[in-house]
């Protein structure tokens, strides 16, 4: 393929007008219907939480790989649950994801997104990495410097230029606009700041949380239950999201409008895919139970740890009455002995603090292997490995 010579080409930041009969259009109509909808299912909200943490270890690593980093999955579960003294700085890279959405989800209901929040977010991503290791000298500061992007026909704005521009964008993004626009105004805004480029380095990952603080900010709240997994619809296909980004740097209304139905229509697939977990009966039969079966034939557990598991992912609470039938001719201490090592090896956990009712608990990292592996094969995980 034939590339062509990088070029600036500047266009009006405005919002786009799709027609009314348009499939975009139809997307905001449905999309806005999942942002009302009350959280519900038959899924404990325990346990449904400890698939949104999952989920968000999994967006920090998608984030980190569409930038070139190689970590895998099983090497950042492995550094992380064994608390590495020395952490490599592909995975520092990826901490530093998982801190920022945190602060993400603990402030930005409270606090405005505008320069010193982005400034926040960026310091974060790059704290502790050197430009060789995908850091910014001049963290949460924009650049002062002219930039070309890898694998991109766009050149970004003269530094001088970036201040504007970026202040821009947040009147842009802040400017009380009616509700039909805010969703237009999330995918607008993740290109627009691309297009900027306004760091020396940690541009893609910065925009992609910016990206999940404006989601929440519209009411897909995780604090509330439901799962958000954004960066899934940038990087289950890296190829794709540069191909629209590049479609929209021309600035053309067609390239704009094809932008934001790239983006709401992963918005959306990705949103409803997850609120399948909800669904106890899917969760259980398609991921739990086979996480189970995937831990045990690779001999990560036992046979009775496995039988006993089951029956917490069956009831879903236990208690030692539950599995009284599983240890025939045994005592109740060898009972008690059983559940209490499983708690140790963070299998099972108490429904509440001194209770006597457990669950099942994937903090164990044999049994997360086995989540994540059910996940990847029930085509919920953007990342390959």
């Amino acid at each position: 393929m034939q590339m062509t010579e990088p070029r600036f080409v500047h266009y009006d930041l405005s919002l786009a007008e799709p027609s009314f009969g348009s499939t975009l259009t139809d997307l905001i109509i449905e999309l806005d219907h999942l942002r009302k909808k009350r959280l519900g299912g038959s899924t404990n909200p325990k346990v449904f939480f400890q698939l949104k943490h999952i989920f968000h270890t999994l967006e920090s690593i998608g984030s980190a790989r569409i930038e070139g980093n190689n970590t895998t999955i099983a090497e950042f579960i492995e550094t992380k649950l064994f608390e590495a003294k020395t952490v490599p700085s592909g995975i520092r890279e990826i901490q530093n994801i998982e801190k920022a959405m945190s602060f993400i989800e603990d402030t930005v209901k409270d606090y405005p997104i505008n320069r010193a929040f982005i400034s926040e977010l960026h310091k974060m991503i790059v704290d502790g990495l050197s430009p060789d290791e995908e850091g910014d000298t001049t963290a949460g500061e924009y650049r002062k410097h002219n930039v070309k992007i890898a694998k991109s026909d766009h050149i970004p704005p003269d530094w001088i230029k970036v201040e504007d521009f970026m202040n821009e964008l947040i009147e842009f993004l802040n400017h009380d606009d009616s509700p039909k626009y805010d969703l237009l105004k999330v995918a607008i805004a993740h290109h627009r700041f691309v297009w900027i480029h306004p760091f020396g380095n940690g541009n893609g990952r910065t925009v992609r949380l910016f990206t999940y603080a404006m989601m929440i900010r519209l009411g897909f709240n995780v604090s509330k239950g439901r799962i958000l997994n954004p960066t899934a619809v940038f990087c289950s296909d890296r190829n794709t999201y540069y191909q629209k980004l590049s479609e929209a740097d021309a600035g053309t209304e067609s390239g704009i409008l094809s932008w934001c139905k790239y983006v709401l229509k992963g918005l959306k697939d990705e949103i409803e895919k997850i609120d399948k977990l909800l669904d106890y009966d899917f969760l259980k039969l398609e991921i739990l139970l086979p996480a189970i079966t995937h831990s045990l034939e690779r001999k990560y557990i036992t046979d009775i740890e496995a039988k006993i598991l089951k029956r917490a992912i069956e009831k879903p609470l236990i208690q030692a009455l539950d599995i009284k039938d599983l240890f025939v001719g045994q005592d109740n201490a060898i009972i008690s002995r059983q559940i209490k090592k499983l708690i140790e090896k963070k299998m099972l956990a108490p429904e509440k603090e001194g209770a006597r009712k457990y669950m099942i608990s994937f903090n164990n990292n044999f049994l997360l292997r086995g989540i994540i592996n059910s996940l990847g094969e029930k085509g919920f995980l953007p990342i390959n490995d």
